[in-house]
């Protein structure tokens, strides 16, 4: 082999030594806010879906008081064309999403606790936050504590890891650390394919005039993606 040869050759290993890079897709979360009397809050996750390159946009109108979605909702929107703008699917889910709320007259609330995706250094499952910027505080601390419970999928997820649902407790300062659960899956619905894991991503707040104030828990679902882990959201709602 002459040395060109064995130079090539070389430069083929160090390079197949390389880990490749792969990345999946982490939804974009963009809180939309609560309706003047709190009852309900809408969000929306977009994004670019890894493998396919389709742009998606998907928004969620929950009553805050049952933790159900509105008729209509979610709203779903994925063009499925490599070439098609994400603006166009956001501005698709927009337009059908105000069929169902307007949101020129939504309220942003309060970002009263956030935790990135790719935050290494905080507990992905427990939060504590002071419900408003108000020092010193004249509300009860609000925390919240995710459980992940191992279950099935309702699709198929045969070796692609062990799948699970969870459980969302408030611990209520008020009444002595008593636990209550805000949510607990007993399955997983179809909708999030196969969620490997959870994460608290936030905690959004509001106080409007009259009325309880009414809080929104922005939960991570790491589930599995075409190059990588995927990220999707949910919430969880209630009032203080």
């Amino acid at each position: 082999m002459n040395v060109k040869a064995v130079f090539a050759a070389a430069c083929l290993g160090a390079v197949a030594a390389v880990p490749v890079a792969r990345a999946g897709d982490v939804a974009n979360l963009e809180v939309m806010g609560f309706s003047a009397d709190g009852g309900i809050f809408v969000f929306e996750e977009y994004g670019v879906q890894d493998g396919s390159g389709f742009p998606y946009s998907n928004r969620y109108y929950i009553d805050t008081a049952t933790d159900k979605f509105l008729p209509g909702s979610p709203v779903r929107v994925r063009l499925d064309d490599e070439s098609a703008n994400l603006e166009a699917a956001r501005k698709q889910s927009s337009e059908l999403g105000d069929k169902i709320v307007k949101g020129a007259g939504l309220n942003r609330g309060i970002a009263a606790g956030s935790n990135a995706v790719t935050q290494l250094n905080a507990d992905p499952h427990r939060m504590v936050v002071n419900p408003r910027p108000v020092f010193p505080p004249i509300d009860d601390p609000l925390e919240v504590r995710l459980e992940e419970i191992p279950l099935p999928a309702a699709g198929s997820c045969e070796g692609m890891g062990e799948t699970s649902g969870f459980r969302l407790s408030r611990i209520d300062a008020r009444d002595g650390g008593q636990t209550r659960t805000l949510h607990e899956d007993k399955t997983i619905p179809q909708s999030r394919g196969c969620p490997l894991g959870y994460s608290i991503g936030g905690i959004q707040t509001f106080f409007g005039e009259g009325g309880k104030p009414a809080y929104a828990v922005l939960i991570a679902i790491r589930g599995v993606g075409f190059e990588g882990p995927d990220y999707r959201w949910i919430a969880v709602t209630g009032r203080l």
